[in-house]
């Protein structure tokens, strides 16, 4: 059977860009080894539903380019893939586990179990509701089964719990990791199905993936420790379980604990693919979209973060990623996030998109700063300054002087370049500028050198004013290329319009 692999992320929020990686790592294997990826949304938890959640990660893996085979919002045999639209089947099935011994009934109210915690802790210990303590707790193994039907049909609340047996060593056979054996000693009894009618995660993930034929689970590595249960789970019901594979964890920049929204805005980067608006606080998180970010850019770099091809090769297409992609090659370890990597990967695949692409989106950033400009111009400039741009974001920063005269001079440049006897050099170059009919760069290029070397004057020191007069700063492409999109005039009235401003800048400093 071709492998069968599933993305189940909750509605809660935003994507995390951890849960972005480990639905590309299923992606990559699937599309290597000519199986099926679905997207199932695990909404179960009604109490933490978020509006807007669902449609934000299915249009997150819309930009991304990883597109599923069946699922939420594409359909397939398998479904109905929302979990919430599933919920009449999974009762059977936590029947089915009493039936057989293997789940019981919890009646304990929440002020039960709350004074249970504080009789532990009072007695310096950790309560866990396990095959320790169950016999001192109300359910269906401490009540006559007269009883237990009694408070049922009085409709009292109860969930169902599942029931591990003393002093079994259960093996979890990881892709990843080899194998992790557990005793059951230690393991809580899990709830299995909910007072409200739903089931918990750990139900109704092992009873979806068996309906829908998944035959190899890959996900994080913080649901390792419930990998026992899900293992018993699938025994309880006789089923064949499905190959595991626990992702190491995507760690903070300096590898202490797990990469969080608090450490993307301590540190500026984006934790999540798209901008996210929380729909109670109104409060904004970046996304890397919005941040500028290309989705090439993004999953290349992800795929690397616990992953790498056992070669010196770093920049993979997503058709290289799955030829080359193995479970084999993931690490045990956290993976430490690298925003210079992610930002020199996004500068790489920048070079790559063609300059009348970039220049019909920079077109609207300069509408909306009510610039209006040909797209001749703007694919020049875009040409001109790409290759110092690490984001589509760059480009105002780096070409805003093509579009709009300086209105301040910097400082240091001014400290450092312009000396006595400045404005007159610049505005004999002026001269010379005016004089190349029609304008060649190349040859204005020779005869401001000429004048230089003649003059026996500081190269550095004119050129860099010249610039200064122009940009406002020592920054930029090539010189003559700027005089060459800005024309000659406009360069004339700016080197006019700078001597002025810096000069004056100078007498006040000296006042």
């Amino acid at each position: 059977m071709k492998p069968r692999v599933r993305f189940a992320p909750s509605p809660t929020g935003p994507l995390h860009i951890g849960g972005v990686r480990t639905a590309l790592y299923n992606y990559l294997f699937a599309k290597q080894n000519g199986g099926t990826m679905l997207l199932r949304i695990e909404d179960t938890d009604q109490t933490r539903f978020v509006p807007g959640a669902e449609e934000y990660i299915i249009e997150a893996f819309q930009w991304l380019g990883i597109k599923f085979d069946e699922g939420v919002g594409i359909g397939g045999e398998f479904g109905p893939y929302r979990q919430s639209e599933r919920k009449a089947m999974y009762k059977q099935y936590a029947d089915q586990l009493i039936a057989n011994g293997y789940a019981y009934y919890a009646f304990d109210t929440p002020e039960a179990l709350e004074q249970k915690r504080k009789d532990c802790e009072a007695e310096k210990k950790t309560f866990q509701y396990d095959l320790h303590t169950r016999g001192e707790m109300t359910n269906s193994l401490t009540l006559e089964a007269s009883e237990v039907e009694r408070r049922i049909a009085a409709g009292e609340p109860y969930v169902v719990r599942f029931m591990h047996q003393p002093d079994t060593e259960i093996l979890v056979d990881d892709l990843i990791r080899g194998e992790v054996r557990i005793n059951s000693n230690i393991l809580d009894d899990k709830v299995l199905y909910k007072s409200d009618g739903m089931p918990t995660y750990h139900l109704a993930n092992i009873v979806d993936d068996h309906l829908m034929q998944i035959t190899h689970v890959i996900r994080g590595e913080e649901w390792l420790p419930s990998a026992p249960l899900h293992v018993m789970l699938y025994k309880a019901f006789g089923w064949e379980a499905p190959r595991f594979a626990h992702l190491p964890l995507l760690l903070k920049p300096d590898g202490n604990g797990k990469l969080s929204k608090r450490d993307g805005d301590r540190l500026g980067f984006p934790v999540f693919p798209l901008q996210w608006k929380d729909p109670k606080s109104g409060e904004i998180s970046s996304g890397y979209r919005e941040s500028g970010y290309l989705p090439e850019a993004v999953i290349n770099m992800l795929a690397l973060l616990g992953w790498n091809p056992g070669n010196d090769q770093e920049v993979m297409s997503l058709d290289e990623l799955i030829q080359l992609f193995s479970l084999e090659k993931i690490s045990k370890a956290g993976a430490k996030f690298d925003l210079e990597k992610a930002k020199w990967f996004n500068h790489h695949y920048l070079q790559a998109v063609d300059d009348a692409e970039l220049a019909k989106n920079f077109q609207a950033t300069l509408k909306q700063k009510n610039i209006d400009a040909c797209m001749e111009k703007i694919t020049r400039v875009v040409a001109l300054v790409k290759e110092r741009l690490y984001f589509t974001n760059d480009l105002w920063e780096q070409s805003s002087f093509f579009f709009e005269r300086p209105s301040s001079y910097d400082e240091q440049a001014i400290k450092k370049r312009w000396k006595e006897g400045t404005p007159e050099r610049l505005q004999a170059i002026a001269e010379i500028l005016k004089g190349c009919v029609p304008f060649d760069k190349e040859s204005a290029h020779n005869q401001v050198m000429d004048y230089i070397h003649q003059n026996e004057l500081n190269m550095g020191q004119i050129m860099n004013s010249f610039r200064l007069t122009l940009v406002g700063a020592a920054k930029g492409p090539d010189l003559f290329e700027i005089v060459d999109i800005l024309g000659v005039e406009e360069v004339i009235e700016r080197i006019n319009a700078g001597i002025i401003a810096i000069e004056n800048h100078i007498k006040n400093q000296n006042n």
